[in-house]
């Protein structure tokens, strides 16, 4: 298997790849080969460097590792499906195969959803959730106009493509970047400059990418119609089912996923740890980074302690830090 390296990255020293029925790109932060490993799962249209802010406060105790699921970041989709669905399946394999043993899960938007999806399907393999800013189940609120406008064209197929074949044609990748910043922080200058470049840099080498949009919208359009599903049996009384510990993190002025359903999902899942973080949008762990760290630590010496022991097995069989970088 081999796969161009974009050489403007700033993660190139820690690009990893793996084949699950695919390439399949991830970085591995470091961290102890005996600690619990922390994995984590970005939102839509993200990407692994989403973690890259947060990540290094975190790897005195924790093996870090982020994944770029099909259709996002470096992973190109090659054919594969990109709905929800079928990333929880690739996320599955990618925690048997290439950690090899129980993981902690940390998600933010989708990648909570996917996360929450996986716990409750595959509860061996989960030994706890990290939940920031996570797409739960919806919940009746006054939307914000811009969002409200924004899904509502990924929902209408021709208008969804036909948005995203503009945007892509005139504005720039590092624009683009720009522009979901000021949609999912508060302020975007809170961001370290070194992650924002490795935020241009992906965005830079999926300009290339065919099928980046087609794939955008199948995953989006999927998000929408999980978090819409109220069926017995559907994504609501799923997560009910979760036993795994669970610290959820929200911020009050997320745009994307109102305070108001991450209330709701609280509300119904009492045993988890729920957090509002104040001056905080959609992606903390790139605005707020430190405040994250430190509720993900103080979480695991508390409520989350005995997830920490279970993901931190002796004579781990987690990928080694110093392998090989991507071909």
């Amino acid at each position: 298997m081999t796969h161009d390296s974009d050489p403007d990255s700033a993660s190139t020293a820690r690009s990893r790849w793996t084949d699950l029925g695919g390439p399949v790109h991830y970085l591995d932060y470091g961290g102890p080969v005996d600690g619990p490993v922390l994995v984590c799962v970005h939102g839509l249209g993200g990407s692994a460097v989403n973690w890259s802010a947060v990540a290094p406060l975190l790897t005195d105790r924790c093996r870090v590792l982020a994944i770029d699921l099909p259709g996002h970041g470096r992973t190109w989709a090659y054919g594969r499906r990109t709905g929800v669905a079928a990333n929880r399946a690739v996320l599955h394999r990618f925690v048997r195969e290439v950690v090899g043993r129980p993981v902690i899960l940390v998600g933010n938007s989708m990648g909570g959803m996917i996360s929450l999806l996986q716990a409750a399907a595959e509860p061996a393999d989960v030994t706890g959730l990290v939940l920031v800013a996570p797409a739960v189940p919806f919940v009746p609120t006054r939307p914000d106009p811009l969002v409200t406008a924004m899904f509502a064209a990924y929902g209408t197929p021709v208008l969804g493509r036909g948005l995203l074949a503009a945007r892509r044609r005139f504005v720039p990748p590092e624009r683009i970047v720009d522009m979901t910043m000021s949609l999912c922080t508060v302020d975007p200058s809170r961001i370290p400059a070194d992650v924002v470049e490795e935020h241009y840099a992906v965005a830079r080498a999926r300009a290339a990418y065919k099928d980046a949009n087609r794939d955008f919208l199948v995953a989006a359009r999927s998000v929408l119609a999980t978090g819409a599903d109220v069926r017995r049996g559907g994504y609501r009384n799923i997560i009910r089912g979760i036993t795994a510990p669970v610290l959820m993190l929200h911020g009050d002025q997320d745009r994307l996923v109102p305070l108001a359903s991450a209330r709701a999902a609280a509300k119904a899942n009492p045993a988890w740890r729920f957090i509002v973080l104040n001056d905080a949008g959609h992606v903390p762990q790139l605005e707020w980074p430190r405040e994250i760290a430190t509720a993900v630590l103080y979480w695991l010496d508390s409520a989350g302690h005995e997830a920490e022991l279970a993901a931190s097995a002796p004579g781990s069989t987690a990928p080694d830090p110093d392998g090989a970088p991507a071909p």
